[in-house]
């Protein structure tokens, strides 16, 4: 599981509540916290909160998910078309 650092203000922005609030939430739930070098204090999210914050991000752009599918799909061809040159290049008898 990636590990997945986030200032209080993201992490209120990410449960729809205030700064306070995830504040508060952050040391009832028992999370990690330190602060950063920039000086911001950073929690380290739950899996819970992680699967929300992934949520977020395949609801938020559908076209990254349609260009990863196309890539996708354009290496498997990809693939295919080296696997079948490979096999054909195979060593004859001399």
């Amino acid at each position: 599981m990636p590990q997945i650092w986030m200032t209080y203000q993201e992490l209120a922005t990410l449960c729809d509540i205030s700064t306070d609030e995830a504040r508060m939430q952050a040391q009832q739930l028992l999370l990690d916290r330190r602060r950063s070098r920039d000086g911001n204090t950073r929690v380290k999210l739950n899996a819970a909160l992680i699967a929300r914050f992934l949520e977020t991000i395949r609801e938020s752009d559908s076209q990254l998910d349609d260009a990863i599918s196309a890539l996708r799909e354009t290496h498997q061809q990809m693939t295919g078309i080296f696997r079948s040159r490979r096999t054909s290049f195979g060593r004859g008898a001399a």
